[in-house]
């Protein structure tokens, strides 16, 4: 059965002309998930297949987490992904069309200014084959990736290259940010704390995500390299960090944390059921292992994969030895803390959501935004804004949500967190004059200029998708999506 790329994404193309995606280079090694499946196609585009093999191995080379990948087939990532990866071909489609290419003396150079291969302030040969190893990549896919990545920012500077900015988009521009608001206000903070959530409440959300209240508890150890131990020397010379690189290919090349140890002399420190907080399962801290050291341990991924780690110039092999979860009871404050606070979250949505629809309706229009108060025993304030980086009163990205705000007009305005929600009201708005010969206008020219291009990025994108005509089997989606179980 197939279906439109319509259901899945209005615009898949917008992705990639808005925002490069660059291809992670960490593979996750799912394996040959889908056997057979160049014999099956998940999707075309005009009349150009896409294997689902091909799918497999695209999905197979980003950097999903292990919890990504247990719940691909109970989420629309799947759906997701597929509609970035034809983005991809669509636009690899457009780049054949320009003529686009990389040479290989611009590869090199590319690749040689690039600081992650860099030893000494200069390109090491070392240092990418190093990342290559680490990274589970040949040099041939990694410079393919780099030649792919590189005809995309070719192409989208060719779609906006040479545009002239009007002054009126400079002035509109201007005018966003530069104008004073006389407005009055309701703080929400107390109408969204009036009830305390129940206990059964509490007990049946805590049931239905029982699973996610853990404690996250490794045995980590490491052991301090000193020169002296690997080179003779207590100096951090040439020969030191010859030895060092000769321990970390060893490890790369897998080489166990014990056979390292045993192989330098070094001295192992070992620290059991430990939490993110460096907590024993008594709460007992640990104070001998420092925070920064501790973190970068804690933050290993995989046990018994050993790596080699550099804290201001000290450096160390360390490992997870072993991790474990244990579910977290409901009287924890910590489970407590967070259960009541999904619960209010939910409860200012449900608030919030009815005044919305109030205001929609006209149900704040004359006296009744005081009557509104009153009835809460909350306070009207009087205000004056006139500055985006004014937030004594409000953070940024409200005073914006105000600054869109007509005059006379009654606007619900909360963060992304829900933790401040206003009504406002706009009873006058001035505005400031550009002064064409400054440094003010400069700026407000880039931004409009951002704007345009991003106008025209969309305009081309809903030409393209007007232009390919995109089908997807849903059933090889949906049998993909279930290999993952």
């Amino acid at each position: 059965m197939a279906t439109s790329i319509g259901k899945l994404s209005k615009s898949f193309f917008i992705k990639l002309l808005v925002g490069i995606i660059i291809l992670p280079f960490v593979f996750w090694g799912m394996g040959d998930v889908f056997r057979g499946g160049n014999q099956n196609v998940i999707a075309t585009i005009d009349s150009k297949k896409v294997s689902t093999q091909e799918f497999v191995d695209y999905v197979n080379r980003l950097n999903l987490n292990e919890e990504q990948i247990k719940n691909l087939s109970k989420t629309d990532l799947i759906e997701q992904i597929l509609s970035e990866y034809i983005g991809r071909k669509v636009m690899g489609f457009e780049i054949e069309k320009q003529g686009i290419v990389i040479s290989d003396s611009a590869l090199r150079n590319i690749i040689k200014n690039d600081k992650l291969f860099f030893k000494d302030n200069k390109f090491s040969r070392t240092e990418y084959e190093k990342f290559l190893i680490k990274s589970g990549i040949t040099a041939p896919q990694f410079e393919a990736n780099i030649v792919e990545q590189e005809k995309r920012r070719q192409f989208l500077s060719s779609l906006a290259g040479g545009i002239v900015v009007p002054e009126i988009l400079i002035e509109k521009e201007f005018k966003k940010e530069n104008q004073t608001k006389t407005i009055k206000y309701i703080d929400l903070e107390n109408y969204h704390s009036k009830n305390k959530p129940s206990l059964e409440s509490l007990k049946e959300l805590y049931e239905r995500n029982k699973n996610i209240f853990f404690i996250e508890l490794k045995s980590i150890r490491y052991a301090e390299i000193k020169p002296e131990l690997i080179s003779g020397s207590a100096e951090f010379n040439e020969n030191f960090f010859k030895q060092l690189d000769l321990i970390e290919n060893n490890v790369l090349d897998g080489q166990t944390f014990i056979e390292t140890v045993e192989a330098n002399n070094l001295k192992i420190l070992e620290f059991n059921n430990v939490n993110a907080n460096k907590e024993d399962e008594g709460k007992n801290k640990i104070e001998n292992l420092p925070d920064d050291l501790f973190k970068k341990i804690y933050s290993i991924k995989n046990v018994l994969s050993p790596e080699v780690i550099n804290i201001d110039g000290k450096y160390y092999l360390a490992e997870i030895k072993e991790e474990e979860k244990k579910n977290r009871p409901m009287n924890d404050p910590e489970v407590l803390e967070a259960l009541n606070a999904q619960l209010n979250f939910k409860e200012k949505i449900e608030k919030n959501t009815s005044l919305a629809k109030d205001i929609s309706l006209g149900a704040f229009e004359n006296d009744s935004f005081k009557k509104f108060a009153d009835d809460n025993g909350l306070e009207v304030k009087d205000y004056k804004i006139s500055s985006l980086k004014q937030n004594e009163v409000f953070e940024d990205g409200l005073i914006k949500r105000i600054y869109l705000t007509k005059d006379g007009e009654v606007n619900l305005i909360t963060n992304s967190t829900l933790t401040k929600s206003f009504l406002i009201s706009t009873k006058k708005t001035e505005y400031k004059t550009l002064d064409k010969n400054s440094n003010e206008f400069e700026k407000y020219e880039a931004k409009a200029r951002l704007n345009l291009i991003n106008d025209i990025y969309q305009s081309y994108d809903e030409s393209v998708n007007q232009k390919y005509k995109v089908e997807l089997n849903q059933r090889t989606i949906d049998r993909v999506k279930n290999s993952f179980q």
